[in-house]
């Protein structure tokens, strides 16, 4: 029985997990997007998101911590110089995740766990001409029979 268990062990041993989140998180933030199952993404989400406040305050000891659970110091950098600058002034909340739909070969829930600044898409301004234009729909003999109206107001206008 699980009774009390506070987290998804996602069917791995305790050195496995640890080493799978930690490659996620290097992948994240390395890549700033990644597609994974959603019961993965919500432990990742777990697992990044403290990583990245702590980040907030750039110390020698915060530096060495975030260091111990991601294990590449490339990925330390990027996180403590580009992507604290990013997204620095949140309170939370640094993820993102999108369902996608379901795997073909086992039926997993897909997503996309995503940084929350670093989507364009969703951070651009809708463009003014996407405003909604309101079409008719005209068959032949209406757009005839218009035509035939047009031409007789012109003839009686002149």
């Amino acid at each position: 029985m699980r009774h009390r268990k506070g987290f998804n062990h996602l069917g791995r041993t305790s050195s496995h997990r640890k080493a799978m989140l930690s490659n996620m998180a290097n992948s994240l933030l390395l890549h700033k997007r990644i597609a994974t199952t959603l019961a993965k993404a919500k432990e990742l989400r777990k697992f990044v998101e403290p990583l990245i406040t702590r980040a907030k305050e750039d110390s020698t000891h915060n530096r060495r911590e975030v260091f111990s659970d991601l294990k590449s110091k490339s990925v330390v950098t990027e996180l403590f110089r580009d992507i604290i600058v990013k997204i620095g002034d949140r309170p939370g909340g640094y993820t993102r995740i999108l369902k996608t739909g379901n795997r073909l070969g086992d039926n997993a829930e897909m997503c996309i766990i995503e940084l929350v600044d670093y989507n364009e898409n969703m951070l651009s301004t809708p463009k003014a001409d996407a405003t909604k234009k309101r079409r008719t729909r005209k068959t032949k003999t209406v757009a005839k029979e218009d035509k035939k109206v047009e031409a007789a107001s012109e003839e009686a206008a002149s």
